[in-house]
């Protein structure tokens, strides 16, 4: 078991900074049952915040496995409509949402990707409104991790089982600011003060593209929307609070245009997705979308991600952190998103966050496309940055600003 010290603190952490719970709010939580004690934490923080009601959302991954097994592709595609009904009911209440994620990589190896990505395509279509009410910052939403068996073996895979799990707690605990000597709720305050710097920075300078070079291979230039707005650690929901939606978080990001990307990418860490794992990638894009692409493990699986919506071979966000960084400095592959993306530049198949750019979060859908913003059933991150990277960034005047050297911020 975890120390229960540091699994009170990051419940709180979760629901006081992470999703910032107002008073008679309604809260719901999503989580998998290898996160009950977790779980437990948070929904008793949430109530001593002031939540009204909190619900949780139960999934289990091995019933999951079960049914891509077993279950037919249409009736995998069929949403039930009280599934659809109570999300419904959380949006209009104003639910803040808070995801505990403990993934199991590997798991679903033995799935046809067809069916799974059938499923989760699916999913998606049905629930899209909750994903536009989220990423739209209409309500507060944070993700913590939780440690489990499998993803500790995965990451720890020398150790015994009981060891990597305890050592992946600590690694999780460390990565989200949570020590026994100090309050992580004072440490994230100073933290999104040093993010902000980086945003307003970034800011100023208004890019019209970056270009990324390693050694690895990429030779990438990525041109940013117009009036785009760089962002990262704490942002303002529609109601007025301040929320952090990751936890934890290192990286200022802001939106691509959707047909400027051009080029070739390659990928620094495995990428999880839908349980199998996506490794030693690369893509190439011409105006901005994919036109092709290899990976030596899972290639079909990745097929399946750039193929689920004309929008999944576009980008909808593009991420810097520098190499030197806490957590690209533990050496821990932690083969999810929500710790890897934090360890390095990063950039996102597919939807991109209206935040991203000039009064976005005021405009339709419609006139976000028009000018140049990537729709999406998904949204999947991916890392790139290395230890080599360099960027240089070009001005709407035509000068030239070095970003990053040897994969760090230098501006």
């Amino acid at each position: 078991m975890p120390n229960k010290e540091l699994m009170n603190k990051l419940a709180k952490l979760a629901v006081r900074v992470g999703a910032n719970v107002q008073k008679n709010q309604v809260v719901f939580i999503r989580a998998t049952t290898e996160a009950k004690e977790i779980v437990r934490e948070v929904v008793e923080e949430a109530y001593l915040a002031g939540a009204k009601r909190v619900i949780v959302g139960w999934n289990d991954d091995y019933v999951t496995h079960s049914g891509y097994i077993h279950m037919d592709k249409e009736e995998l595609q069929n949403i039930p409509s009280w599934l659809i009904d109570q999300y419904k009911d959380l949006v209009n209440q104003g639910a803040c949402l808070i995801s505990i994620v403990s993934p199991m990589p590997g798991l679903n190896a033995d799935v046809d990707s067809k069916k799974a990505q059938a499923a989760e395509f699916a999913a998606q279509k049905a629930l899209s409104f909750v994903r536009e009410h989220s990423m739209g910052n209409k309500t507060q939403w944070t993700i913590i991790g939780a440690s489990n068996p499998i993803w500790a073996k995965k990451v720890f895979p020398n150790l015994g089982e009981e060891e990597a799990v305890e050592k992946l707690w600590d690694a999780i605990f460390d990565a989200s600011r949570v020590r026994l000597t100090s309050d992580p709720i004072k440490e994230w305050e100073i933290h999104n003060e040093t993010l902000l710097k980086h945003n307003q920075l970034l800011n100023r300078y208004n890019f019209k593209h970056l270009h990324f070079k390693n050694n690895k291979g990429t030779d990438l230039i990525v041109e940013l929307i117009k009036d785009h707005v760089w962002a990262g650690g704490g942002e303002h929901a529609a109601n007025g609070s301040y929320f952090n939606p990751n936890i934890p978080t290192e990286e200022t990001f802001t939106m691509p245009y959707k047909f400027g990307t051009r080029g070739k990418v390659y990928a620094t860490k495995p990428l999880n997705y839908q349980g199998k794992l996506i490794e030693d990638f690369w893509l190439e894009f011409k105006d901005g979308k994919v036109v092709d692409f290899d990976a030596k493990k899972e290639k079909d699986t990745l097929e399946n991600l750039l193929n689920n919506d004309e929008g999944s071979r576009y980008i909808g966000e593009i991420a810097l952190i520098s190499h030197d960084s806490p957590i690209s400095n533990t050496n821990i592959l932690f083969l999810n998103t929500l710790f890897d993306e934090n360890a390095s530049c990063h950039m996102a198949l597919g939807r991109a966050y209206p935040m991203n750019v000039k009064n976005g979060m005021n405009l339709s859908l419609d006139e976000l496309i028009k000018q140049g913003y990537n729709n999406s059933m998904v949204h999947s991150d991916f890392m790139f940055g290395s230890e080599d990277m360099e960027i240089i960034g070009l001005t709407q005047d035509g000068k030239e600003i070095k970003v990053f050297s040897k994969g760090n911020f230098v501006i």
